[in-house]
Formats: C-alpha cells, structure tokens, sequence
C-alpha cells in the first residue's frame, strides 16, 4: 500500500478529525460538526479545493458551521415563519434569521455525527459517519421522526465520492428534503484570479424569489451571465448571486464545472441526478468562493402550492430507503 493511502483519526485546528489521504488527494472529515468534509485538497498540485476556516475564523465557523467545507442540510434553505404542515401534520422550526422571519438550513449541519468507520485500502480511502435522528435529539421536538443519515465520503483514482444514504426508521412518512451547502474556493489553485474561471451549472429556470428570499411560484428569465453559466462559459463572480433554479441535467449529468484557464484544471462538481434545483451564493461577488448548492426541493417547499413534480417534496415512508453519489474531481484540459 503506498504511504499517500491512509486513514487516520487526528486533529484539525484542535477538533477531533478522520484524516484521509490517497494518491494526490486528501480529504478531512470533522464528526463533530456536522460530519462535515472541511477539506478536499489536491496536495501535488497545492489546491485547495474547499473553502476551509482559517484559524481567524475558526470560532465564528464553530458558531455557524454553514459556509465552509460541505455542510449537509436537512431540510435545506429557508422555510416560511418556520412553519409548514405536511400530511395533516404541523411543523414548527425555530426562526434563526430574523431579518427574514425564516428558519434557515436544519437541524444537522451543526450536531455531532457519529463515525461509524473509516479505513484503507490499495484502491481507496474512506469515512462514512451518520446521525440517528430520535428522542434524544434535541431538533426532534421539532422535527418528530425518527431516521437515520448516512454520509460516506471516498477518496481513489477519481477524485472525491459521496454516498448519502437515508432510512425512515419511524411508523410514520416523512417530508424528505435534503440539501449541501457545498463551499468552492475559486479560484483554487495559487496564482490565478477571478478573471480565470470558467463555469457551468446544469441550471434550467430560475424561480422568482420574494423580498424574504422565498420562491413565488413564478419563473423569472435568466440574465445574460446566467444564460452564460447554463452554456458553460460563465463567470461565478459576474453578478451577486443569492438565487435559486430547477436542474437540467446534459447529457444525463446534473453538475457544476469550474475551469481554471491559467492552471489549464478543471472541477467537476458531478452531483448526481436526484438533486432537482440548484441554490448559488457567491457572498455579493467576493472574488474568492462561491457555493453550488445541490438541492432534492425547492425552498419552501412543503409551503409551496405547485405540484410535487415541480417542487421535488416527496414522503420517505416508513422503513423506505434513499440515497445518492455524488463527485468531485480534477481533469486537465
């Protein structure tokens, strides 16, 4: 086995981590924030491919763990007052953003995940950690179901993989919604700038969002740099960006690609195709990162009156199983 494969327990700025590493790739992987994948680096080349907290920011990133690395989100975005009701059952979420009056992003970001194992071989390295969500979480009197969230994170010969896998483990349907605050640096590779990049999102429409950041129901039509992204020749710093579409996967492939001109690389963030809509953020056009933010629903959705085949909202039902696999990785061009 070659001493670049490997999977470890350590430290990453002092919190407990599962460390990964495999040909060119590693991977960091913090349990107790959310199982959260804080790091995806290409160490040959020296790109950093996720945005990772400073040692400035750790605390900040501790107290809101939602920017950095890929923090899982269930349910994902923003729901009405906190408020939705689904299958004759009322939900009530705590409001945690007041200038909006919404809840925002879950209750899973933010918990400790438990590891459940993590290992090496000649073909790869691996983590896979989950939560169990019952009684004993303090978001169930909230969210009153039990289930079980499975996250597996692989690093081998093509890139980064993800296995997310959920299982209703109640007597009940619940309202299935799941989403990633997936965090780019971008550029990635030292010595590039903004004006380097290429991007695409498989993007199709984009929906109307009110002044509280919800979706009308309305679409609205892309502008000239989002016509830009959808051809694959877009800039993700050519406009601010808080907005939300539905996927049109290409070719069967439901993905964002970042193509580094200078450094001749590009990323492929290849989601998979049960992701239905897309949220990007590029934090007011910040030259430094963006997030593509892969989404099974629309925001709002169980509050949303447009069909479940435009909103992506469906029930787990008891004992029912989903999952998909994501992937990112580097390609020269």
């Amino acid at each position: 086995m070659s001493n670049n494969n490997y999977a470890s327990e350590g430290q990453y700025q002092g919190e407990p981590a599962v460390l990964l590493g495999y040909g060119s790739y590693s991977a960091v992987m913090l349990p107790g924030i959310g199982g959260n994948l804080i790091s995806f680096r290409d160490e040959v080349n020296n790109y950093a491919i996720l945005r990772e907290p400073t040692a400035e920011e750790w605390t900040s990133f501790v107290e809101r763990p939602m920017v950095h690395g890929i923090p899982v989100l269930f349910p994902p975005n923003r729901y009405d007052n906190g408020k939705f009701t689904f299958n004759n059952k009322t939900y009530s979420f705590p409001i945690n953003e007041p200038q909006t009056n919404n809840h925002l992003h879950g209750f899973v970001y933010n918990c400790p995940w438990e590891t459940v194992e993590y290992g090496c071989t000649d073909d790869k390295s691996w983590v896979t950690v989950r939560v169990r969500f019952d009684q004993s979480h303090p978001s169930f009197v909230h969210f009153p179901h039990e289930f079980t969230l499975t996250n597996t994170y692989t690093l081998d010969d093509n890139g980064l993989s993800q296995y997310f896998h959920a299982i209703n483990d109640g007597s009940e349907a619940l309202p299935f919604m799941l989403g990633f605050h997936t965090s780019v640096n971008a550029p990635f590779a030292g010595g590039s700038t903004a004006a380097d990049l290429q991007c695409l999102f498989t993007l199709d429409n984009r929906w109307e969002l009110s002044e509280r950041m919800l979706p009308t129901g309305n679409y609205q039509p892309l502008s000239p740099s989002e016509q830009q992204l959808k051809d694959g020749v877009g800039n993700p710093y050519a406009a601010d960006m808080d907005n939300h579409y539905t996927a049109l996967p290409q070719k069967g492939i439901n993905q964002m690609t970042l193509t580094d001109t200078k450094a001749q690389k590009r990323l492929v963030y290849d989601v998979g195709s049960k992701y239905k809509h897309w949220m990007i953020w590029n934090n007011k056009s910040n030259g430094a990162y963006f997030c593509p933010e892969p989404q099974t629903s629309l925001v709002n959705a169980p509050n949303s009156q447009l069909p479940a085949e435009k909103t992506g909202l469906f029930a787990l039902e008891p004992g029912q199983q989903w999952s998909e696999t994501s992937r990112m990785y580097l390609e020269s061009i």
